[in-house]
């Protein structure tokens, strides 16, 4: 069951006075137990709203008298099913009944500032030499920002101890409350199948949770003990499922209000675009049309309908003025290959001395490509805003909901606690949803008729002003040794800094063209994360190439890891075929320090009938490792009339304990899915600062009938829980460019890697 959206603006948090030491216990939501939590922050109170039926037990938990289990949860919801892990996770430390439990979303606070994304996307190189006081200060801008965010396959990893710790809380209190009224001790009870028990005598959860909260937690925080009766671990129904199944669920194009108009919006051509004429009269004439609303970057049109407002503006014929020579594909490429002679260039990563090891020696090299990744999620950006003089109401699907409140308020004038922002799930997002220019959009077009209005982007505006993953050329070359030993490893990558440009972006108000110049003045770890190759070998270096492309770029389902995995593992796939060894051996004799990777390679062979790779097998590895997870990926392939031909897939995965495996494989299978997409198609191609194609069947995506067989094996684990969204994407494109040379006899050293006019 899924709770309806509430009130999401909170209150301003109170700063003033708070010590290091105080942060320090209860800045982070691991902390975040109001009821006799000792040390508690006052300032960090839970700011939920409470019905009178409802008991507060912490920031992460409700229980209502019938017994309703209400979990809170900050992450937003576009499918992965975070909204069904973390009320797992709550929910088996509790005891609870799963058929009681419901979710809310969270509302903007410290107690839920995903701390883990601000320290792995965040930190700067200055922090990182300050150590542990630098990582420190990250995570308390983090909380004191309130800054919530869903992304980098953090959330179970982020929260899991805090979900644990609230349901652990909340079981000894109940606990507590019926051994209070049976006189007995407290420890003699147990919470199973949502039911208080002696052994002998129950209670229901909701007759005793008014009572509960009288009572105080114990100094040592017991966690349930033994197997039966678990939910973790089970295969246990998604709570978004039925409601996205029978259409109740809403997402922000379903919101309906009082007197609501729709509107379309049209913002030019890629690059620093500024208005400059358009055709109202004829826009008018449309039927339902109510005003023409124009600002200097953008022009949108109200109507009672949306078709009527996009129709509108087609007639409105909108001309826009840019800065500059208009993008093209020729020009990114030609900016990322000047970008090798950049002299903000460079070595982020490097083990040992590699000039003698290369030194007149015979060196293998190779170039690789890669295309700009468009997001291409199912429902396109959307918000729904109601606005009156002193206050804003957002509906929206946002990632960074304190940071799009932020700029909503920023946008109207208005202080942040004017603004509510009601959290909607998203219809998919690989990043796309970190942006929040339709809420700020939406506010002023409403503010602008005096009406409620839903703002939802084309499909053509969507592709237009997609900021995709960003593309990258890389040179690699490598010193071959005795017995296939890589003596020296060289990785030279240029590529935008997309993640640099993500944040300036959110977090101020710069122009996307602004900021991505900025951005290319350094080079970023960021942009070559996943570009260290977890092989054994000896001297290896890493260097980031900066490239200003004139295309601003995002955040992308495995970001930078995806190219990184492309370049790498088709180079080893490369250098295995030069030194005459079978590609799996090849890799395995490097892995002994990687024995997760090392297993999940054998595992995907195993369960493929691996053939060694030989000529026309069509079979072709790759594997990768990132988030706390490791992946290998066996692909069988080939060309059929020019396309790309799938028959099978077999992917291997340690991802480390898993909440709900049905889940973990769900991702897997997309991620799979995801990777196939960006070697088929799924690229930005630009012609006069437009795109080439902004129909989805023209982009190459991957139907059923592409893909054939898809086998996911979740390996065994006892390790910490791992990413699991995004750590089967990077694979696939190298492992299909791998199987493709085994019965083509030709190197794929481009993605996509057929070429599409």
């Amino acid at each position: 069951m899924v709770r309806k959206p509430f009130n999401t603006a909170g209150r301003k948090t109170a700063r003033a006075g708070i010590d290091r030491r105080t942060l320090m216990i209860g800045g982070g939501a691991a902390a975040g137990l109001l009821i006799a939590w000792g040390a508690w922050p006052r300032s960090y109170q839970p700011n939920l709203n409470v019905a009178a039926n409802e008991t507060l037990f912490n920031a992460f938990l409700k229980i209502d008298r019938a017994g309703q289990i209400i979990v809170v949860v900050p992450q937003l919801e576009m499918g992965q099913g975070v909204t069904t892990l973390l009320p797992q996770i709550l929910a088996d430390e509790l005891g609870a009944d799963w058929r009681t439990v419901a979710v809310q979303p969270a509302p903007i606070s410290p107690l839920y500032a995903n701390t883990l994304l601000a320290d792995e996307e965040l930190t700067s190189d200055w922090l990182t030499l300050l150590g542990s006081a630098g990582r420190w200060a990250q995570q308390q801008y983090a909380v004191r920002s309130a800054l919530m965010l869903t992304g980098g396959s953090t959330s179970v990893r982020m929260f899991e101890s805090a979900y644990r710790d609230a349901g652990a809380a909340a079981r000894v209190l109940l606990c507590k409350a019926a051994a209070a009224r049976w006189d007995i001790a407290w420890e003699a009870c147990d919470i199973q199948n949502g039911l208080i028990t002696d052994g002998q005598r129950t209670l229901k959860i909701g007759e005793l949770a008014s009572e509960a909260t009288a009572f105080t937690l114990p100094d040592i925080l017991p966690m349930r003990q033994g197997v039966d009766g678990r939910l973790a671990g089970q295969d246990l129904p998604r709570l978004d499922l039925p409601s996205k199944v029978d259409g109740s669920a809403n997402f922000a194009a379903d919101i309906r209000l009082p007197d609501m108009v729709f509107a379309s919006i049209r913002q030019g051509p890629v690059g620093d675009a500024t208005l400059k004429s358009v055709n109202e009269a004829a826009a008018s004439k449309v039927t339902g049309f109510l005003k023409l609303i124009r600002t200097e970057r953008w022009i949108a049109v109200v109507a009672t309908n949306w078709w009527a407002a996009n129709k509108a503006l087609d007639l409105a014929d909108p001309v826009f003025t840019v800065v500059g020579t208009p993008l093209d594909t020729d020009s990114i490429e030609n900016a990322l290959e000047a970008a090798f002679a950049n002299s903000a260039g460079r070595r982020l990563y490097e083990t040992g001395d590699l000039l003698p090891v290369f030194e007149g020696a015979s060196i293998v090299a190779s170039e690789y490509q890669v295309a700009p990744g468009l997001h291409l999620t199912a429902e396109t950006p959307a918000a729904t805003a109601r606005i009156t003089d002193d206050k804003a109401e957002i509906w929206m699907a946002t990632q960074a909901p304190t940071l799009a409140r932020a700029a909503i308020a920023d946008a109207l004038a208005l202080p942040d606690a004017a603004v509510t922002l009601y959290p909607m799930q998203a219809g998919g997002s690989f990043g796309s949803r970190m942006e929040h220019d339709v809420g700020v959009q939406a506010a002023l077009i409403a503010r602008d008729i005096g009406r409620p209005v839903q703002l939802m982007w084309s499909r053509l505006e969507d592709i237009i002003q997609d900021r995709p993953r960003a593309p990258a050329h890389a040179r690699m070359a490598a010193r071959l040794g005795r017995g296939g030993r890589i003596d020296g490893w060289l990785a030279k990558v240029a590529a935008p800094a997309a993640l640099t440009e993500t944040w300036e972006r959110i977090t101020g108000n710069a122009l996307p063209a602004d900021v991505a110049r900025n951005a290319a003045k350094s080079a970023d770890r960021r942009a070559i994360s996943g570009m260290v190759p977890p092989y054994a070998m000896g001297p290896f270096a890493v260097d980031h190439y900066p490239a200003d492309i004139g295309l601003p770029t995002g955040r992308w389902r495995s970001n930078a890891d995806h190219y990184s995995a492309f370049f790498t593992e088709c180079f080893i796939d490369e250098l295995a075929h030069i030194a005459g060894i079978e590609p799996l051996s090849f890799r395995i004799q490097m892995l002994t320090d990687q024995p997760r990777l090392a297993h999940c390679l054998a595992s995907a062979t195993a369960l493929g009938g691996w053939q060694g790779g030989i000529d026309g097998s069509g079979q072709g590895l790759a594997c990768h490792a990132m988030g706390g997870s490791y992946a290998a990926v066996m692909v069988e392939a080939g060309l059929s009339g020019g396309r790309l031909s799938i028959s099978r897939i077999v992917a291997a995965v340690d991802c480390g304990e898993q909440v709900n495996p049905d889940i973990a494989r769900q991702q897997i299978e997309g991620g799979v899915i995801f990777g196939v997409a960006s070697a088929m198609g799924a690229a930005g191609s630009y012609r006069r600062g437009l795109p080439t194609r902004a129909i989805l069947g023209r982009m190459g995506l991957p139907r059923l009938a592409d893909i054939g067989e898809i086998t996911v094996e979740l390996i065994r684990s006892t390790a910490s829980t791992g990413g699991i969204g995004e750590v089967a994407v990077p694979p696939v494109a190298p492992a299909i460019a791998n199987a493709l040379f085994t019965v083509t006899g030709q190197r794929f050293r481009s993605l996509p890697l057929l070429a599409r006019e």
